[in-house]
């Protein structure tokens, strides 16, 4: 499979936002309001789909998801497609979704996380078009750390440039912000301080290979399914497989991790890396204690606490790009 990058966003593209897991309630269409003139203060036509109620768990039928999500990426005028967040049933579109019409079309930037992994995933394994894991609509208001890079940078970079994004050191521990009381909030308040965090023993860790993963309770599901499949991805060349649990807790997100690992998932990892987390602990294991059981086999690096999940800040990562990373610092990422 040649792995395929999206041309870079230039002003005057068209950005596509639907909803293709739960949409968005009345009265939070002030943030979404905010952040699609955020796109459109960057030059960009923003076309907001059909598929956006909130009212209740899913934005509209997974036949109207798929088809919205379908058309999107194979309309040639539209450059890139984001939801305005994530949700818990996306899975429901991957047999809906038409991969052979959308890996013929000229390639489409995707972005997302959380439940938008259930997508990004298979769509970067089964037609070979990179996609972003990274922040969502909603959350693109706020103002990106120091060291990070936005997704909309990302996105609107030459091809295969490289660059690198270095964590703050700090992450923050409460969850959400009000957005229906101010819908309008730009800092990203990051009240801890913490680095990276090597589970399998001492030392710097020097890697590359192409970047794969996504969140841990909604590609779980997928184990064992052609949607999952990294046994063709990218050749031969190793892999960086980044994981990060949204809310599980450690005993679910252990056996998902072991049935990603007896699947095959991790066969071809030169490290892993492993989101922090705010998922709790259970009763007698913790949540890094449930990473290295299922993974520890591995024999490969695990670093765990990246800026990779539902803890902001957010670090966004490129599925198919190729990373590489010496010493404590995160792996730059080609795009």
């Amino acid at each position: 499979m040649t792995l395929r990058y999206p041309r870079p966003l230039r002003p005057g593209d068209r950005v596509g936002v639907t909803s293709p897991s739960s949409g968005v309630a009345e009265d939070l269409r002030g943030r979404l309001d905010l952040a699609v003139r955020d796109l459109e203060a960057r030059g960009y036509e923003v076309v907001v789909g059909r598929c956006m109620d909130g009212s209740g768990h899913l934005s509209a039928p997974a036949a109207e998801r798929a088809a919205e999500l379908t058309g999107m990426l194979t309309d040639p005028t539209i450059r890139a497609v984001v939801p305005p967040w994530g949700g818990e049933m996306s899975i429901d579109l991957l047999p809906l979704l038409d991969f052979e019409a959308i890996g013929q079309a000229e390639p489409t930037w995707v972005v997302g996380y959380s439940d938008m992994s259930t997508l990004l995933t298979p769509l970067t394994l089964l037609t070979g078009v990179a996609t972003v894991h990274g922040n969502n609509l909603m959350e693109t208001p706020y103002r990106t750390p120091e060291g990070l890079t936005s997704w909309l940078d990302i996105v609107a970079a030459p091809q295969k440039e490289p660059f690198t994004q270095t964590p703050p050191g700090r992450y923050r521990t409460a969850r959400w912000d009000d957005w229906v009381r101010n819908p309008r909030i730009r800092d990203l308040t990051l009240d801890a301080e913490g680095g990276w965090t090597r589970l399998d023993g001492d030392g710097d860790v020097d890697v590359e290979g192409r970047l794969i993963g996504g969140c841990i309770e909604t590609i779980g599901p997928l184990t064992g399914s052609p949607y999952l499949d990294t046994s063709r991805f990218a050749g031969d060349e190793p892999l960086l497989v980044y994981v990060e649990a949204c809310e599980d807790n450690a005993f679910i997100i252990g056996r998902h991790l072991h049935g990603l690992r007896l699947a095959g998932f991790f066969d071809r990892a030169a490290a892993v890396l492993v989101g922090r987390t705010h998922a709790p602990d259970s009763s007698t294991l913790t949540q890094h204690e449930a990473v290295l059981d299922a993974l520890g086999p591995l024999g490969v690096p695990i670093v765990a606490d990246v800026e990779c999940g539902h803890v902001p800040p957010y670090l966004p990562l490129v599925n198919g790009a190729g990373g590489a990373g010496g010493g404590p610092r995160p792996p730059p990422g080609e795009v």
